[in-house]
Order: structure tokens, then C-alpha cells, then sequence
């Protein structure tokens, strides 16, 4: 991730310097197509990293809840369904 952020900081000070000197329009055009790769990127990788933190506290709390009901005393558990096969 700060990789990505370098790159993208490079590229802004890429830009702004291309804005003062102005030396052709090439450079401007493969410059915010790389800008908006970069950032895309980012936020695929957020948008990742953020689902992966979800699953993640999910499968914590999922944990717990069984833990709580194993320590539950078989008067305090609450019946369980039975599958009735056809």
C-alpha cells in the first residue's frame, strides 16, 4: 500500500512539474492514465482488504458463539431441530 501511494505521489509531482515546464501532451496523456490505473488498483486492494476484515470478524464471533454454547449446561441449550427425511 505504500508503494501504491509512493507511485501515486510521484506521479502528482510528475504532473505538476509537466504543468510548469509544459513539454508535450504525450507525457500528460500517459500520465493520468497511469494516475487512474494506480488508483483503481488502490481501490480494489482496499475494497479486498476491507471484505477479508469482515470474514475475519465474522469467523471470530462465530467462534465465541459456539464456545458459549458448549459451555451452556444441557438444560440451558435450546432444543435443536431434527431433519425429518421424505
Amino acid at each position: 500500500m505504500l508503494i501504491w501511494c509512493s507511485v501515486l505521489l510521484f506521479l502528482g509531482v510528475t504532473a505538476f512539474l509537466d504543468n510548469i515546464f509544459t513539454q508535450n501532451d504525450i507525457f500528460r496523456t500517459i500520465n493520468s492514465v497511469l494516475f487512474m490505473l494506480v488508483s483503481l488498483g488502490l481501490l480494489v486492494r482496499i475494497s479486498t482488504k476491507k471484505r477479508i476484515g469482515q470474514t475475519e470478524s465474522y469467523l471470530k464471533r462465530i467462534d465465541e458463539l459456539e464456545q458459549q454454547i458448549k459451555n451452556l449446561s444441557p438444560t440451558e441449550r435450546p432444543p435443536q431441530k431434527t431433519k425429518v427425511e421424505v
